[in-house]
């Protein structure tokens, strides 16, 4: 039985940062309005999301009808978006601060360049081994970096992710806003509801590694 995909409307917090179920825009609707005032007035922020962050519902071209199910994740960073960006650009190194890899291998020449390909391999605690991602977008002028999985041992069918840094205020200071945001396949099995939680959760503490980190080199460089 295949569900409506639909925006739940709870919005899910973890620490400071917040994750916000998301699917395809229904015009006039007051729900929408609704569902995007949880932002509170932060209208950057639903531009940021709206133009970055939309991530299509339909099945992948040529695969069988599925489920599928997106979300982005907010973190705020109280560190200069170049030390930020610094980190997150490096798609051959992703272990920097994700603690849930083990060891990321570049193919061919290992140029960080559109196309390029990783062999990620993680840690044992993960219903996966291994996976096999491409990177689909590095834009060093607007900090966005977009990858796929494209193969490898999990359960993460036609994943992409789509990661953003806005330079805002953070506490009264310079800081970052991250903005990481995803769509996947819903396994045979699971509900939508367990997916988007076992990868907000992932997606989460990664961006929290990513700000800790961040803000421990800003405030040696300071």
């Amino acid at each position: 039985m295949m569900y409506e995909l639909q925006r739940q409307e709870v919005w899910r917090l973890s620490r400071d940062s917040i994750a916000v179920p998301i699917d395809e825009p229904s015009s006039g609707s007051s729900k929408q309005n609704s569902k995007t005032s949880a932002l509170q007035g932060e209208e950057w922020l639903q531009e940021a999301v709206g133009r970055y962050h939309f991530h299509s519902q339909e099945a992948e071209e040529g695969g069988e009808e599925s489920i599928r199910c997106s979300s982005v994740v907010v973190q705020p960073v109280e560190a200069p978006l170049s030390v930020v960006w610094s980190l997150v650009r490096r798609f051959d190194q992703p272990q920097i601060y994700k603690h849930f890899v083990r060891n990321c291998s570049m193919r061919g020449e290992g140029d960080l360049k559109v196309g390029c390909l990783r062999e990620v391999r993680v840690v044992s605690d993960l219903p996966a081994a291994n996976s096999t991602e491409r990177l689909d977008i590095l834009d060093e002028e607007r900090h966005i970096l977009s990858f796929s999985i494209v193969g490898g041992d999990h359960r993460l069918s036609h994943y992409r992710s789509v990661t953003t840094l806005h330079e805002r205020l953070v506490n009264g200071k310079p800081g970052t806003i991250v903005i990481e945001s995803y769509v996947v396949d819903v396994p045979h099995g699971n509900t939508k509801e367990d997916t988007c939680l076992f990868i907000e959760t992932i997606v989460k503490c990664n961006l929290q590694s990513l700000a800790h980190i961040s803000q421990h080199l800003g405030a040696h460089r300071g």
